[in-house]
């Protein structure tokens, strides 16, 4: 069973650096990962749920899937807001949805889609997704 709702959203605002420049002289295509990585990590500390709190439940996400679309490309001195939110949620995972626009233009540049696994640190094995977790990030 899945459960879709109009969840709250999560914005952090970055600029690439050098580092993030590749070959073709834009962002490169692991630094979106990154990014779709760090404003879930950013979301999650946001509502109170922090590594440390989930080492604590003893349970932690972890990635299954990323589904990235690429719009236009990113480059140095760029202002980008990074928007997240959890789209769907399952048993013993989530769908969560990112999406990057340059702030200069409001051009979205990437779109992306992460499958989250929520796993016990001991096991390592999918298990359910806590009411008290799922109830932070539906707002």
């Amino acid at each position: 069973m899945s459960c879709v709702s109009e969840a709250p959203r999560h914005t952090i605002v970055v600029q690439p650096t050098p580092d993030d420049i590749d070959e073709l002289d834009h962002v490169s295509n692991l630094v979106y990962v990154r990014w779709v990585l760090e404003v879930a990590r950013a979301h999650s500390d946001a509502v109170g749920w922090d590594t440390a709190a989930y080492r604590t439940l003893g349970s932690i996400w972890v990635v299954r899937r990323h589904e990235i679309d690429y719009a236009q490309s990113a480059r140095l001195g760029d202002e980008l807001a990074l928007t997240t939110w959890v789209d769907s949620w399952k048993r013993v995972s989530s769908v969560r949805r990112t999406e990057i626009v340059r702030r200069a233009d409001d051009r979205v540049l990437a779109r992306a889609a992460t499958t989250w696994a929520f796993v016990e640190l001991e096991s390592g094995r999918p298990t359910r997704i806590p009411e008290a977790v799922q109830r932070e990030f539906t707002g």
